[in-house]
């Protein structure tokens, strides 16, 4: 489910980290609150769910407004969770076990287990039962995908942009790995942008005092 496919013009290359990168827009530090829109929107992006389902969680605020807030809160505290462990990972610091704490809520409900199921040729096939069938299972990808990172450690390609205004995260998969900027046709272009004009105002300068 490590899905490379952009998120905000970015590729974050896993799952869990184009969900931490949600409440960020390239370039700017400031984090905005996540919209149950922007939470299905993602999913279905995703792969997390399609068809009918998406319209379905779409007009859930108006069907179960209580329902779809607390799937909202959990995804928030999820987030929350996983940007301080990836944090702490950049720094090369413990991850606080508290931190686990969401990411391992979501895990517990994938408990269950596989079997025999009819089919819609009239035969067979083996399938899985959840112990849990809750909202909270749209989560799960993310959570299992977090978890897989984390895991990694220090062995990860976890980065942040080199812009110091930029919060995205992206896990570095160039051969030379060596990958700086969210995305190159935005905060490398800014880069590129930016140095230009300090180097030709530079020269400027020298030409008028010269």
């Amino acid at each position: 489910m490590d899905s490379s496919s952009s998120v905000c013009g970015t590729a974050a290359n896993r799952l869990c980290l184009d969900f931490a990168n949600l409440p960020y827009t390239s370039g700017d530090p400031r984090p905005h609150q996540t919209s149950w829109l922007e939470l299905i929107d993602f999913l279905a992006e995703k792969s997390v769910i399609s068809g009918a389902r998406v319209e379905e969680l779409r007009r859930l605020t108006e069907n179960d407004p209580k329902a779809a807030g607390t799937l909202l809160s959990q995804a928030e505290r999820l987030g929350n969770a996983m940007r301080s462990a990836f944090a702490a990972m950049l720094e090369a610091e413990s991850i606080k076990k508290e931190k686990a704490v969401p990411i391992n809520e979501i895990l517990a409900i994938t408990e269950g287990h596989d079997e025999l199921q009819p089919d819609h040729a009239g035969g067979w096939k083996l399938g899985f039962r959840a112990r849990y069938e809750g909202l909270e299972w749209l989560l799960a990808a993310i959570a299992r995908s977090g978890a897989e990172l984390i895991a990694e450690g220090a062995r990860s390609g976890l980065q942040r942009c080199s812009n110091p205004r930029c919060q995205l995260l992206f896990y570095d998969r160039s051969l030379t790995h060596r990958r700086r900027w969210c995305s190159m046709a935005l905060c490398g272009n800014r880069s590129k942008v930016a140095a230009f004009a300090r180097r030709h105002g530079g020269e400027k300068a020298r030409a008028h005092h010269a």
